[in-house]
C-alpha cells in the first residue's frame, strides 16, 4: 500500500475522534454500590468491576478482565503543574469502578449533534482540521506525550481536541485507531469544559467514546477514562498519557503518568475489539484536531494562538518500537500535517530542553480558527 493511500486512510479516521457514538445508561443488572456527584451535571456510579457496561460488548462474551498490565511503567518525576485544583477527587470502593452516569436526554442530544454536525468516516470530512506530527515508519506498540489543554470558547456544534493516537490501516479503507487526550466538546459532554477522554475504532468500523457504549474496560477505582477539568482562563491543564499494547495479552492500555502521583493504569481496550492491531500499529501520532460548525466557523485549537513559546505544546513525545523499546518519535522518519495554515500552525522545537519539564522532542501548535479555514 502506498504512503499516500495510508495517509488518506488515517486522516479519514481522525474525524471519528469527534463523532458522537450513542451514549448508553449503566449496565442494567448493576446496582451502584456508591454514587459520587462532583457537580450539578456530572455523577459517577461505582459499578462492580465484573458488571461494568464495557463488558456487554458481543466480542467480549468470554473475556477475562486483566487487572493490571504485565509490565508497569516506571514512575517519572516532573515539575509540570499540579492539576489537583482543577479536578474533584473520585474514590470508588474496592472492587468497583467509576462509570459516568448518562441520561436519555443526553443520549438524544448526542445523537442529534452527531446527525447534524459531525460526519462519519468519509473522504470529504467537511469542517475537520488538524495540526499533527506522525510516523508511518515502524511497527508501534505504544505512544505517549505530555500535552496541555486550555479553556477555549467552543460553540455547541464545534469541538477542539489535543490527543495522542496509534492505529493501523488496511485494504478497502479499513482502519483501527485508539486515541486519548483532552477535548472541549459541548455537544458531547454537555458543557464547555476541558474533558479527559478516550476513543477507539475497531472491527467493522465500530467504536466509541470512553464508557458510553461497551468496549472499554475500566480498571482504576479512582481515575475514570472521562473526567472534566475546571480550568481557569489562560491556564493550562497538563496530561501525560500513554497508550500501550500489553506484550503478553495483546490488550491496549491507557495509562496516566505522573507527575505528582503514582502512575495510574486507567483501563484497557481488549484485543478482541480490533482486527488490525494484533501485532501493533503502523502509524503513531500526536497533535491538535478541531471540528467546525456547519456554518463554516472553526473553533480555536491549542490555546488559540499560532505556534510560539507560549502556545500549546506536546513534549516528551515517544513510542514503543517493534521490540518494545522506548524511543523518541523523531527517532523514526516523521511528517508534519497542517491542513489549514490560515487558521492553525505547528512548529517543531529546534532544541531539546531538559530543564523544568524535560521536553525531549516537542512542538508548539494551535491557532484562532475562524471563517477562512
Amino acid at each position: 500500500m502506498s504512503n499516500r493511500i495510508r495517509v488518506a486512510l488515517v486522516m479519514n479516521l481522525l474525524p471519528l475522534i469527534f463523532s458522537v457514538a450513542p451514549v448508553r445508561s449503566n449496565h442494567q443488572g448493576a446496582v451502584p454500590l456508591k454514587s459520587i456527584k462532583i457537580d450539578k451535571n456530572v455523577t459517577y456510579d461505582c459499578i462492580d468491576i465484573y458488571k461494568q457496561p464495557g463488558l456487554d460488548h458481543p466480542l467480549l462474551k468470554n473475556h477475562t478482565i486483566q487487572m493490571k498490565p504485565s509490565i508497569s511503567r516506571t514512575r517519572l518525576k516532573s515539575q509540570i503543574g499540579d492539576n489537583k485544583t482543577y479536578t474533584k477527587k473520585i474514590e470508588c470502593p474496592d472492587g468497583t469502578v467509576p462509570v459516568l452516569r448518562t441520561t436519555k436526554e443526553f443520549v438524544k442530544n448526542a445523537q442529534l449533534f452527531a446527525e447534524k454536525h459531525f460526519h462519519p468516516l468519509s473522504g470529504g470530512s467537511p469542517g475537520t482540521h488538524h495540526a499533527v506530527v506522525r510516523s508511518f515508519s515502524g511497527q508501534f506498540h505504544g505512544v505517549e506525550a505530555w500535552f496541555n489543554g486550555y479553556n477555549l470558547n467552543v460553540a455547541q456544534d464545534q469541538a477542539s481536541s489535543s490527543a495522542i493516537y496509534i492505529g493501523s490501516t488496511g485494504p478497502n479503507k479499513e482502519g483501527n485507531i485508539i486515541a486519548a487526550g483532552l477535548m472541549t466538546n459541548p455537544g458531547l459532554f454537555g458543557d464547555g469544559r476541558v474533558w479527559k477522554y478516550g476513543f477507539w475504532q475497531g472491527k467493522d468500523g465500530k467504536g466509541c467514546y470512553n464508557t458510553a457504549c461497551p468496549g472499554f474496560v475500566q480498571v482504576s477505582s479512582v481515575i475514570p477514562i472521562a473526567q472534566p477539568f475546571d480550568v481557569p482562563p489562560g491556564k493550562p491543564v497538563w496530561s501525560h498519557r500513554f497508550i500501550h499494547q500489553d506484550q503478553n495479552t495483546g490488550n491496549w492500555w491507557i495509562t496516566q503518568l505522573g507527575p505528582n502521583e503514582n502512575n495510574v493504569d486507567i483501563g484497557y481496550l481488549p484485543k478482541e475489539l480490533f482486527n488490525l492491531l494484533s501485532v501493533g500499529g503502523n502509524v503513531a501520532g500526536v497533535g491538535g484536531m478541531v471540528q467546525g460548525s456547519p456554518s463554516g466557523s472553526s473553533p480555536p485549537m491549542g490555546n488559540g494562538n499560532f505556534p510560539n513559546k507560549e502556545s500549546a505544546m506536546f513534549s516528551n513525545i515517544g513510542v514503543l518500537s517493534s521490540n518494545y523499546e522506548h524511543r523518541s518519535l523523531d527517532f523514526f522518519p516523521i511528517e508534519e500535517l497542517v491542513d489549514s495554515p490560515k487558521c492553525y500552525g505547528l512548529k517543531i522545537g529546534k532544541e531539546k530542553l531538559f530543564h523544568r519539564n524535560h521536553r525531549g522532542f516537542f512542538f508548539n501548535y494551535g491557532g484562532p480558527g475562524g471563517y477562512s479555514c
